[in-house]
């Protein structure tokens, strides 16, 4: 098994060398995306944001636009720069950054009344810690939301797994739903809700913002050539207008910190 040190290094490796192009993949910033995001943990203007494992600060900045104050905090220090750059550019001036591993957030307990991450799970030995931090740091009543692909069954895990961690070597697993939701109840979050969105992207302009091992990027072609209308990855991957396409299952699960 990977040791967390050996982990965070595949991760910072990974990630700043995919910092600018996985800030610039038009799938991570789609409005629907981020509106279902904003919907999910009914945001508002008085809210106090922490979103755990930015990344280059999609959301923390889109965040920032309907809220009262928005941190964010990543492993790699590649993507805090993409994360202020596009603050700037945003013209924002109501957020503040942090390089950090998520498994000890910096931060007081019950400084947030909105904990957030999306899309980081699946890079995560242990989402428990990490999710039990995100609980300890929201308030009395605050929402804690994880937004994060899914695993349906063994076999798509085992498989959907196998391809990603060629694609990405960072990845770990998809949770399954049961098991996301075990993690918020261990995490002693209640009043727990679960809703799905789909994340549509082209096979090859994500394996350009990606970092594969050499030779990795055409094994994973050749699954996803051979998965069209066996779909035992469970992404639908299909043919449209002549490249491969497919659809990341995205699950969102809000649950509200206990009142003291």
């Amino acid at each position: 098994m990977m040791d967390a040190k050996r982990q965070n290094q595949l991760i910072v490796e990974q990630f700043s060398v995919q910092a600018a192009p996985f800030a610039k993949l038009a799938a991570h910033s789609t409005e629907d995306s981020l509106r279902l995001a904003r919907e999910a943990v009914e945001l508002d203007e008085s809210d106090t944001v922490l979103d755990v494992a930015c990344g280059p600060g999609i959301v923390a900045c889109d965040f920032a636009r309907h809220a009262r104050r928005v941190a964010g905090i990543d492993l790699t220090p590649a993507m805090i720069e993409q994360a202020q750059t596009l603050q700037a550019a945003k013209g924002l001036s109501n957020l503040e950054w942090r390089v950090g591993d998520v498994v000890e957030l910096p931060f007081d307990s019950s400084s947030f009344s909105v904990v957030f991450t999306r899309y980081s799970f699946h890079h995560m030995l242990e989402p428990d810690r990490v999710l039990a931090e995100m609980a300890r740091v929201a308030k009395p009543g605050g929402r804690v939301a994880v937004v994060d692909v899914y695993s349906s069954g063994p076999e798509q895990a085992a498989a959907y797994d196998h391809a990603e961690k060629l694609r990405d070597p960072s990845h770990v697993r998809a949770l399954g739903l049961g098991e996301l939701a075990g993690l918020f109840e261990k995490a002693g979050l209640e009043d727990v809700k679960v809703s799905f969105y789909g994340v549509d992207v082209d096979l090859d302009e994500l394996l350009g913002s990606s970092a594969p091992e050499p030779g990795a990027a055409d094994e994973v072609r050749r699954i996803f050539r051979e998965d069209v209308g066996v779909d035992r990855l469970g992404v639908n991957a299909r043919w449209a207008d002549g490249s491969l396409q497919f659809t990341f299952p995205i699950a969102v699960l809000v649950g509200r910190k206990a009142e003291a």
